[in-house]
This record gives structure tokens, C-alpha cells and sequence, in this order.
């Protein structure tokens, strides 16, 4: 009796075992674990803000006034320099907006290095005017434009410890951007006067340097939000001006005016990221 009992039940479990495995196997997706934050990858965005003036002071001088039969302008240049100078800074503000792309490079939990490109489009212009002074009474009025500007930069940045969506970098480079510069300059004597304008509308070229906070929402990886200040040298304007004098007949003055362009810009931005990381889900298989 219990050898037919213990055939029965084996004869039960070899034929349950081979029903399961003919049935079909069944594959769903569970819920991937939350991704491990990471700054690698391209990115591209907005951003609007402010610059303004850093300094840097307009120079001139009166480089001679010389009369000859007949007038010549070499005369100008052969003639003893006038005590006449001027010295002051001009210091254009205004809003700017545009666009950034770049991408960032995470060498390790801490560390990220990156390249960042950006184009401006601004509304900074400034004036100024310098009285009378001077031999005779010397008259200079200066305007400067800024109407457009880019970089070109590198960024270097730390994350902070047990905050790897929260960076803090520096950033330098390259800096471009359309310079419009506007000098007017009067010279009056007793006898007479002249005046003379000279305007420069170029692409000047040369450095810029700064630094910022960027952030990224855990709820929403794919942007960042950040602050940003740079400041900006493109250099020196150089002008002369040769003028004739009204009266005595055949006088010529010369002068040359030297217009740095510095500014600083604090601007916030919105940068989207391309290639956002994304857990793969994990797949179970029964």
C-alpha cells in the first residue's frame, strides 16, 4: 500500500513539474532605482542681465597747433605738444540678453570642467564732457556704445559634499564685441578756433574672467538655473584729430584720444541639458 502511495505522489510532482515549465515566461519592468545626479553632458540656454563701467579713464592730449603759409597738416605733427590733457572715465551701462551652449565634463564626484560659448545682444552706451581747460579753452565730449559682445571660456567648478546638483566655478576666456566710440573735440582762442570729430565703430577683441553658481532640481535633472558675473576687457580705442582753424588762416590743431572698453556684467540664465542621464529600468525575469 504505501508503495503505490509514494508512486502516486511522485507521479504528481513530475507531472506538475513539466506543466510549469511549459508555461510562458513573463517579463515587466520594475522602477529603476533614482539616477546618480552627473554635470556631464551638452547643455544650451538663455540668460538676461545688467552690465556696467569698471573703470578705466579716456586720456588725450593736444598734440600741437602750428601755423604755415599755406597750411599742411605736417606742421601739426612737427610743432611743440600744448599743455592741454584731459583725463576722465565714461562708463556705458545698460541691459543685455542672449544664449549660451556648452558642455561640462564631471571628472569626479567633486570636480567638474567644462567649455561654455555665449553671444550678447546689449544696449550699454555711456557719455561724458570735459569743460573748457587748458591752453586756450579745450572742449572734449566722448560717447561709447556697446551694442553687442561673446565669449569664449572655459569653467572649472567643486560641487559641494552631499549637494552634487549645487555647483560653484570659475570661468575665463576669450571676449569679442562691437565697440562705437565718439569723440568731439573744440579748441578756442582769442584769435579763433577749430574743432574736430573723429568716430570708430570696429570688433574689438580681448579677456574676460569671472565666475558663478549653477543649479539643478532633483524633481527636474534636465535644467539648471544660474548666476553669473564677468568682467570684460576689449581693449583701448585709439582716435586722432586733425582740424583747421577758422581763423588765423592756414592753423591746424592735432589731438589723440586713447578710450579703454571695461565693463562688468552680472546676468541669471536657464540652461537646458541634451542628454540628460536616465536610469535604465531594471527588467525581472519569472
Amino acid at each position: 500500500m504505501k508503495k503505490i502511495i509514494l508512486s502516486a505522489v511522485s507521479l504528481a510532482a513530475l507531472t506538475a513539474s513539466a506543466f510549469a515549465a511549459d508555461l510562458p515566461t513573463r517579463k515587466e519592468p520594475l522602477l529603476p532605482p533614482p539616477p546618480s545626479f552627473t554635470w556631464t553632458g551638452l547643455y544650451g540656454g538663455v540668460n538676461v542681465g545688467y552690465g556696467f563701467g569698471a573703470g578705466g579713464a579716456d586720456t588725450g592730449a593736444l598734440n600741437g597747433v602750428a601755423s604755415a603759409a599755406g597750411g599742411n597738416l605736417a606742421a601739426v605733427a612737427a610743432s611743440a605738444p600744448i599743455a592741454s590733457s584731459w583725463n576722465n572715465s565714461i562708463t556705458p551701462s545698460g541691459v543685455l540678453g542672449g544664449g549660451q551652449v556648452g558642455y561640462n565634463y564631471q571628472y569626479n564626484p567633486y570636480v567638474v570642467v567644462g567649455v561654455e560659448t555665449d553671444i550678447q545682444a546689449a544696449d550699454m552706451n555711456g557719455s561724458s564732457r570735459y569743460p573748457g581747460f587748458g591752453t586756450g579753452a579745450t572742449y572734449v565730449t566722448t560717447t561709447k556704445n556697446i551694442d553687442w559682445f561673446g565669449t569664449a571660456r572655459g569653467r572649472i567648478g567643486l560641487t559641494m559634499p552631499g549637494y552634487s546638483n549645487f555647483l560653484v566655478y570659475g570661468t575665463g576666456g576669450f571676449a569679442y564685441g562691437q565697440v562705437d566710440n565718439n569723440v568731439g573735440i573744440s579748441y578756442l582762442t582769442a584769435a579763433g578756433g577749430a574743432s574736430g570729430t573723429s568716430s570708430y565703430y570696429q570688433t574689438k577683441t580681448g579677456w574676460t574672467a569671472g565666475g558663478g553658481v549653477e543649479w539643478s532640481p532633483q524633481s527636474f535633472p534636465t535644467w539648471s538655473a544660474k548666476v553669473e558675473y564677468l568682467y570684460t576687457d576689449l581693449g583701448a580705442t585709439n582716435q586722432n584729430i586733425y582740424s583747421l582753424f577758422s581763423a588765423p588762416a592756414g592753423t591746424f590743431f592735432g589731438a589723440s584720444h586713447q578710450s579703454p572698453t571695461q565693463f562688468n556684467t552680472v546676468r541669471v540664465g536657464l540652461n537646458w541639458h541634451f542628454n540628460p542621464f536616465v536610469g535604465a529600468p531594471i527588467v525581472a525575469k519569472y
